[in-house]
């Protein structure tokens, strides 16, 4: 966490960017009905991950309208664009933005003339204001760089318009492909519906948990619904070993880091009278250190046999798909939290006090590079829908708010 005299040293790394700031915020104030227009274009057309191919060519032809070499990977999801500033050159250590661009598989149910028109599909995420928020930084920089009232540093910028964000899949789609060689910085938006429009939540170094899927199978004897001494009965054993988990695993992990297990599926059975011989679950161990994600895996592991010896049944834990945690990193954070500060009030740059418990695989680029990931506060009043809720929405002031953001923040590290 910076303090007050942090601030002002590196304030005096931004007098070249505040000549910059009375031309970011007229071209924000005067697109800012377009940003807005595009956003709900984007809201009522959502795609499964992987499958965002008209948001990606969308989002490619806009790009190349600016004049900014624009690609779709191989992969036909996604989008890639550099753009050049001054002396800059392809073989310049790039910063890059990055938004993700699909959406999740359930209903809308907003009252909203832009809701989702595909069933089944909806940008409960708020993914689709991320891609107008990166649309809008692209614009305002090939303005500024295009403008020759303006002096602005050399650099490259990269936008990165990341698929398949919901599945953890899309990032290392990108890092495979190569689109992180030659990224030095990397920034991120997610919006924040416990923040009100004209908020920003900052947060020094880890920003979100470790997130290991897992999968368990309980397997043994079924038969007779009358006779369960017959049986080993799978689904009770399931039924212990949901609840030793719940209640051993909190008393064997520091109390001061955070984690949390929890079951999201149970499936076993066909029928009411028949105890069936398999019962599958699955679900999420979440953490934020290490040592402690090592031995919360194994404790799953031990309470899993020793239910599996008194059960007579076989139990087999799998965990799959880790993803680490974000950690922001000081550089960035500080670029965002200083552009934060010409743009709100202080008293609206929330300095979070505790990382996310939900995963972001944002942290796949952090392998590669430095980065930050700042939350864009977007409700309109509180209490305010949840992400991932059927009626999730924003207050669309927050779209120009995290254009003028990440555009100053792009800048500051370019001076950096």
């Amino acid at each position: 966490m910076t303090t007050d005299r942090d601030r002002r040293l590196h304030s005096q790394d931004a007098e070249s960017v505040r000549q910059l700031e009375p031309a970011i915020d007229a071209f924000a104030d005067e697109h800012q009905a377009a940003w807005i227009a595009y956003r709900r274009e984007r809201h009522c057309a959502p795609e499964a991950s992987g499958e965002e191919t008209e948001t990606s060519h969308s989002v490619c032809e806009r790009l190349k309208s600016l004049g900014i070499s624009a690609v779709i990977p191989d992969r036909g999801v996604g989008v890639v664009g550099d753009l050049l500033f001054g002396d800059a050159t392809p073989e310049t250590p790039a910063i890059a933005i990055r938004a993700d661009i699909d959406a999740l598989r359930m209903s809308d149910r907003k009252d909203a003339g832009y809701a989702s028109i595909k069933d089944g599909m909806a940008h409960a995420c708020g993914h689709d204001v991320h891609t107008t928020i990166v649309l809008g930084v692209a614009e305002v920089l090939t303005h500024l760089g295009h403008s020759a009232l303006i002096e602005v540093p050399s650099g490259r910028i990269r936008f990165l318009f990341q698929a398949a964000e919901e599945t953890c899949d899309g990032a290392t789609w990108m890092v495979e492909d190569g689109m992180l060689a030659g990224v030095r910085s990397i920034l991120g938006v997610h919006v924040e519906p416990n923040l009100l429009a004209g908020q920003i939540g900052v947060r020094y170094g880890v920003f979100t948990a470790c997130v290991d899927e897992v999968f368990i199978t309980v397997s043994g004897r079924g038969g007779h619904a009358a006779r369960p001494h017959n049986t080993t009965d799978p689904i009770h054993a399931a039924a212990m070993l949901t609840s030793d988990l719940y209640q051993m695993l909190p008393r064997n992990t520091d109390v001061r880091d955070a984690s949390v297990f929890t079951v999201c599926q149970i499936n076993g059975g066909h029928t009411s009278n028949v105890i069936p011989d398999e019962v599958r679950l699955a679900g999420t161990l979440r953490t934020t250190d290490a040592a402690g994600r090592e031995k919360l895996m194994q404790r799953i592991n031990d309470i899993s046999q020793s239910i599996a010896t008194v059960t007579g049944n076989t139990i087999d834990v799998d965990f799959r798909h880790p993803l680490g945690s974000v950690i922001n990193s000081s550089r960035e954070t500080s670029a965002i939290e200083i552009a934060a500060l010409q743009v709100f009030r202080e008293q609206d740059i929330v300095l979070l006090d505790r990382p996310s418990m939900g995963g972001e695989d944002f942290a796949m680029y952090l392998d590669h590079c430095t980065g930050s990931q700042m939350r864009l506060g977007c409700a309109a009043s509180q209490p305010w829908p949840h992400l991932h809720s059927p009626v999730f929405d924003i207050d669309e002031s927050a779209i120009a708010y995290g254009v003028r953001i990440l555009a100053r923040a792009v800048l500051l590290l370019m001076t950096k």
